[in-house]
C-alpha cells in the first residue's frame, strides 16, 4: 500500500517571535522599539497576519493527507520524502532556503505578505492553497535551474539563487581560479570572494553586483541553463591577476578554484550555517546543478 501524500510546512520565526524571545515580554520588546522610534504594532502585525496565513493553508490540507511542520532553522536536519508536497508559507527568501534540501518534489510558495514581498517565489495566496495541493502532484510547475557546488572531497552544495565563496569575514581570500573554457585558463587571484548565481537569483545579490559591473553581461531567465559568476573586488598584485573576474557559465561548463588561503567556505542562499568548508590545497568546481527546482503555479 502507498502512503498518502504528505504535506509539509515550512515557516520561519517570525520578527515579533525573535524580539519577545530576546526581550523576554511583550512590553520590554515594546520599550526596546520604542526606544529606537518603531512602533511594536506594525511587527505584532506581520506576525498576527503570518499565523493566520499558516493556519488557513493548514486548514486546505485533504483530510487524508498527512502533515509535517519544519522551520527555517531546522531545515538541514528534516529529512524531505518522495512524495513530500512542500508549501512554504513566507518570504520568497524562505523558497530560496528550503530548494537546496530537495530532489525534486513540488514546492508551492505562499504569500504571508502582499506587497511587502516581491512575490517571485511565493507567488500565491492563502485562500488559494486548497486548489494548488489538488493539482501539486500531477499539475504544471516551472523548473528553475539551480547552481551546485562540489569539492574534490565529494562535499556537495546546491542552491536556487547564488553561491559565494570566500571567507567566512569576507575578507581577503586566496585562490587559484580556473574556466574549463577559454583553454583552460587559470589565474591565482586574491579576492573577497565569488558568486555564482542563476537566474533566479538575478533578482538579489547577483543583480547588485552585475549592476555595478555595468550590466554587460545578459542576465539569464530562472529555468535557463545558465550562470552567471563575479569575483569581488579583485586585487592587483605580482602574485594575484584581475583578467578573470567575470563570465557566463552554460550548462556543461564548470568554474574551479583552488584553495590558498588556511580555510574557505562555500554557502548559498545566504545561509551561512549550513556552509561547505574547504581547506588549502581543495578544489571545488561549481555549475549548473543537475536537480531542479519545481515551483507550481
Amino acid at each position: 500500500m502507498s502512503l498518502a501524500p504528505r504535506v509539509v510546512l515550512v515557516h520561519r520565526t517570525t520578527e515579533y517571535e525573535e524580539l519577545v524571545a530576546r526581550h523576554g515580554t511583550h512590553g520590554q520588546a515594546a520599550f526596546f522599539l520604542s526606544s529606537r522610534g518603531r512602533d511594536i504594532e506594525e511587527v505584532a502585525e506581520r506576525h498576527r497576519r503570518a499565523l493566520e496565513a499558516l493556519a488557513e493553508v493548514v486548514s486546505a490540507v485533504p483530510l487524508t493527507w498527512r502533515q509535517a511542520r519544519v522551520e527555517r532553522g531546522d531545515l538541514d536536519r528534516f529529512l524531505f520524502a518522495p512524495e513530500d508536497v512542500v508549501v512554504v508559507v513566507g518570504q520568497d527568501g524562505l523558497v530560496a532556503n528550503v530548494a537546496k534540501y530537495l530532489t525534486g518534489q513540488p514546492v508551492v510558495g505562499i504569500d504571508t505578505d502582499p506587497g511587502r514581498n516581491p512575490g517571485v517565489l511565493v507567488r500565491h495566496r492563502p485562500r488559494d492553497a486548497g486548489a494548488l495541493l489538488a493539482s501539486a502532484r500531477g499539475g504544471r510547475a516551472d523548473e528553475l535551474t539551480m547552481v551546485e557546488a562540489v569539492a574534490d572531497d565529494t562535499q556537495r552544495l546546491v542552491a536556487l539563487n547564488e553561491i559565494y565563496l570566500g571567507t567566512a569575514s569576507h575578507q581577503t581570500a586566496r585562490y587559484r581560479l580556473g574556466l574549463d573554457e577559454y583553454g583552460g585558463a587559470v589565474e591565482p587571484q586574491a579576492s573577497s570572494g565569488v558568486l555564482v548565481g542563476t537566474g533566479t537569483g538575478a533578482s538579489g545579490w547577483l543583480r547588485s553586483v552585475w549592476q555595478e559591473r555595468g550590466g554587460e553581461l545578459p542576465l539569464p531567465g530562472p529555468a535557463e541553463e545558465r550562470l552567471l559568476w563575479f569575483v569581488r573586488e579583485a586585487w592587483p598584485s605580482p602574485a594575484t591577476g584581475t583578467s578573470l573576474v567575470a563570465g557566463t557559465l552554460t550548462a556543461s561548463a564548470r568554474l574551479s578554484l583552488t584553495v590558498e588561503s588556511d580555510r574557505l567556505i562555500a554557502f548559498g542562499d545566504g545561509m551561512e550555517s549550513d556552509a561547505v568548508e574547504l581547506v588549502w590545497g581543495q578544489t571545488v568546481r561549481v555549475g549548473v546543478a543537475g536537480v531542479r527546482l519545481r515551483l507550481v503555479g
